[in-house]
């Protein structure tokens, strides 16, 4: 697929990962929506022409309907769509050392909500806009490593597994109309959220354990994207960035 003036949504795409992965689309010529929960964050952005930021809470169908409205206002249809929205988050299965010492059922519900419910249900609206329009598209989900199973992580784990699972699926459900689904599953990577969820000492621990000794950086998880954009015979499958950590 040739990237320029495609119409493509990046989920999350206010800072961090998706961040990177929204000016490297408008680098090359595509028309961005961003949706985001942090209007903070969206303000902050670098105007564009070809830039559409919108607030949303994609855990809320009524926002998602809104958001999708205000997208079709301003860009005729919609193409790619990047699943990339989430929350690292870790919490071991049983903490003896706490007072609440079972896994916490609000922190499970929050962390599959965000991470894979949310992802879900925009994808319901989106395909369904492109199997009714007859577009041939792209979704594009940010799954991660984590999805094989990471020790403290199980809410996390799961909604990452359960990602890549329905990646698989949608690619066989909506191939015949011309429309591709691929996730990325990147390792640990040398991001704000990533410092905020894992210590340092954990995370040297993790460079050691890397074959290429460093941690992914936000712009391989872009130039990823634009691969799968440009590459229309790859569907189904689940690319691991990780710099060699098997988990």
């Amino acid at each position: 697929m040739d990237i320029q003036n495609k119409i493509a949504i990046v989920t999350g795409g206010a800072s961090g990962l998706g961040h990177e992965i929204t000016k490297d689309l408008l680098s090359n010529g595509a028309k961005v929506v961003v949706y985001d929960i942090d209007q903070t964050a969206l303000d902050n952005m670098e105007k564009d022409e070809n830039l559409l930021t919108v607030q949303c809470d994609l855990t809320k169908e009524e926002d998602i309907q809104k958001a999708i409205d205000k997208t079709l206002e301003k860009f005729s249809k919609i193409e790619i769509l990047i699943n990339n929205a989430g929350i690292l988050y870790s919490e071991p299965l049983i903490n003896i050392m706490s007072k609440e010492k079972r896994h916490s059922l609000k922190n499970w519900q929050k962390i599959i909500d965000i991470n894979l419910t949310a992802p879900f249900i925009l994808t319901t609206y989106i395909a369904e806009h492109m199997v009714m329009n007859r577009i041939k598209g792209v979704i594009i989900n940010i799954s991660s490593i984590s999805a094989k199973g990471n020790i403290g992580q199980s809410a996390y784990s799961a909604a990452k597994a359960g990602l890549e699972s329905v990646t698989k699926v949608w690619a066989k459900e909506l191939g015949g109309f011309g429309i591709r689904s691929v996730a990325i599953a990147p390792g640990f990577m040398d991001t704000e959220s990533t410092h905020n969820a894992i210590s340092d000492k954990l995370l040297d621990e993790i460079k050691k354990q890397t074959p290429i000794k460093k941690l992914g950086k936000a712009e391989h998880i872009a130039s990823t994207v634009m691969f799968i954009i440009e590459n229309e015979h790859l569907s189904g499958k689940i690319l691991e960035i990780d710099g060699g950590l098997v988990l």
